[in-house]
């Protein structure tokens, strides 16, 4: 068990963000597992808000440097990491400075600049997968938290499938009460369907207006496991998840006390598996 890897893919992780239950929680809870054995590794967007200096970020040159090409053009992947003193973890910055550079004294560029927060999940999601594989790190456990993950299920499950680095991982989805106003770019179903996504695996967002409700059935749609990290998640999506059929862990409360339902229900996730 000490060798299992889990990655932890969030939109959110204090000290880099002000404290908030998302970023809390995604600080509080890969300690805990690593605490139990496994070996950790995290990675969040590098808002342009992240002081670089105080937080001690640098480029890691030897993972830097792919471009990914989002509707037919190509943004440079540019890879940082900082290391959390207290417990020794690594977290890893997904930047590009057409996603994650344009404000860096105000807020968080999925709320300044909502219009391309298509492009900017896409390429949150593939920049992760692509220096995972990189790293050459094979976790048994994928979590995703908040929106800006959406899309890791489905890219993991239909793109990024046969790779050695996820192909037996489970991929755990959590949900929050981080509703964004409006919808999402129309033409991001063309820009999934140019990455080699068909019709079949985008059932949620096909028709309609792609809302913080439809991005997140899509992840339920293709995630393995799914946890209600909040208490006033969407009921709509509470009973979405539970109609999936798929393992579900009901909101487990708040802080430390509710670390050890979260590495229970990792445990019954990987029993499973075997």
């Amino acid at each position: 068990m000490s060798s299992q890897k889990v990655l932890f893919i969030s939109q959110e992780i204090t000290p880099y963000l002000p404290q908030t239950p998302m970023s809390e929680i995604n600080r509080l809870l890969p300690q805990k597992v690593q605490e139990k054995g496994f070996e950790v590794r995290m990675f969040m967007p590098k808002y342009g808000c992240i002081n670089e200096r105080r937080n001690q970020l640098h480029e890691v040159i030897r993972l830097s440097g792919m471009n990914l090409i989002i509707d037919d053009t190509d943004h440079p992947l540019i890879i940082k990491v900082a290391t959390l003193q207290s417990s020794r973890m690594q977290v890893y910055f997904i930047d590009n400075d057409d996603y994650f550079q344009r404000h860096p004294a105000s807020e968080l560029e999925i709320v300044s600049h909502p219009e391309d927060n298509d492009e900017r999940s896409i390429f949150f999601v593939r920049g992760v997968a692509e220096t995972v594989k990189k790293l050459r790190w094979d976790p048994v456990v994928i979590h995703c938290s908040g929106w800006v993950t959406a899309l890791t299920p489905l890219y993991l499950k239909h793109i990024y499938n046969e790779d050695p680095s996820f192909r037996g991982a489970k991929v755990i989805y959590s949900l929050f009460d981080d509703a964004f106003d409006g919808t999402f770019d129309p033409q991001m179903l063309k820009k999934l369907k140019d990455d080699g996504l068909p019709d079949k695996y985008l059932t949620a967002i096909k028709n309609g207006d792609i809302d913080h409700c439809a991005i997140n059935r899509l992840a339920i749609d293709h995630a393995d496991a799914i946890v209600q990290a909040r208490e006033n998640v969407s009921p709509e999506l509470i009973e979405y998840a539970i109609k999936s059929g798929k393992p579900f862990l009901p909101y487990p409360g708040e802080g430390v006390e509710s670390m050890a339902a979260y590495t229970d229900f990792y445990d019954t996730i990987l029993s499973g598996a075997k």
